[in-house]
């Protein structure tokens, strides 16, 4: 039997002052990565409309959301494209174009905020006419010649100056193959955060609403995680960080927190957590029914992600996460 006069752990929570000493998870605003949505044209910023908040810029409304992001404390974002059908093709081939805005609109940002850490995605699907992340022949989708393309993107976002690039694909040596091209290029100082364990996940539906990506046929359970699965991330981990990866992610967050915390104990490189679109979708949904205290829920939940092991969480409420912490 305990000895309640001896040991009573509600000593250390008897006031936010001894609260905040013994915390054992902190959370900062310099612990997100901001995903942000471009696509062609001027003046434009286009709510999406399965994520309440979230906008997609054209360049120079971008530019000017970034000032707010920058001033905020944010210090990195995800960059994802929004391509018009007319410009996709079955091999994605506007994904490499030089003039394409998605590169121009890469190096802009890095030349108006250089310290902004900017981070990339190489997959196919903003710019196949298929919506796969691979490309597909006879209904199948093709590994191998698949990494040529994603080698092609790789070489075109680090040449436009992107400091992270981030293979989605989950094509079986995509980052080994990238990483290879970037040192012969001598891009050796642009880092991998590779999609290590993302999962075939119903959770994504709000983000391919904003790039207009969905698949035009099938599904993408070929290529990404069974979502059953657990020692497979574990191999999918391994070999990316075999391959050269600087970062592992795992991709959704909140429904895999377990294989955040799996990775993070068994690799001692930073692991990232992607809070998806539908996460933060269903967040938003439930606090503006009244249903949910949205701040509370969101902060609840990033917290839950960084104390499972997440050095890095990329989320949609990065903005609004940033001013609940800036004013503690």
């Amino acid at each position: 039997m305990i000895d309640l006069n001896r040991r009573r752990p509600r000593r250390n929570r008897k006031s936010g002052a001894i609260r905040d000493l013994v915390q054992e998870t902190n959370l900062q605003v310099s612990d997100f990565i901001f995903p942000m949505f471009v696509q062609e044209g001027s003046h434009q910023k286009v709510e999406v409309k399965s994520m309440p908040g979230i906008y997609r810029f054209s360049l120079d409304t971008l530019l000017e959301e970034l000032k707010e992001v920058t001033d905020l404390g944010i210090r990195a974002i995800d960059l994802f494209p929004n391509y018009p059908e007319s410009k996709k093709d079955r091999h994605a081939t506007e994904g490499y174009q030089e003039d394409t805005f998605y590169l121009k609109a890469i190096t802009a940002i890095k030349e108006k905020f250089p310290d902004l850490a900017i981070m990339t995605d190489i997959a196919m699907d903003p710019y196949s006419s298929d919506g796969h992340d691979g490309l597909v022949e006879n209904g199948v989708i093709l590994n191998d010649a698949t990494l040529d393309i994603l080698g092609k993107m790789a070489l075109a976002q680090a040449k436009a100056g992107a400091d992270i690039l981030g293979p989605s694909d989950m094509m079986d040596g995509r980052v080994g193959y990238i990483r290879d091209l970037l040192d012969e290029a001598q891009y050796t100082d642009v880092s991998i955060m590779s999609y290590s364990a993302k999962y075939a996940s119903a959770f994504y539906g709000p983000f391919r609403d904003a790039l207009e990506s969905a698949p035009k046929f099938g599904d993408k359970k070929t290529y990404q995680m069974n979502p059953a699965n657990v020692q497979e991330a574990l191999l999918e981990a391994q070999l990316d960080f075999e391959e050269g990866a600087d970062m592992l992610m795992v991709k959704p967050a909140l429904a895999y927190l377990d294989i955040i915390k799996l990775l993070d104990d068994h690799f001692n490189i930073p692991i990232a957590a992607y809070n998806v679109s539908g996460e933060y979708a269903m967040v938003m949904a439930a606090a503006q029914n009244g249903w949910l205290d949205g701040q509370r829920t969101m902060m609840e939940v990033l917290m839950s992600i960084r104390r499972a092991g997440a050095k890095c969480i990329l989320t949609y409420f990065a903005k609004d996460a940033a001013k609940v912490l800036n004013e503690r």
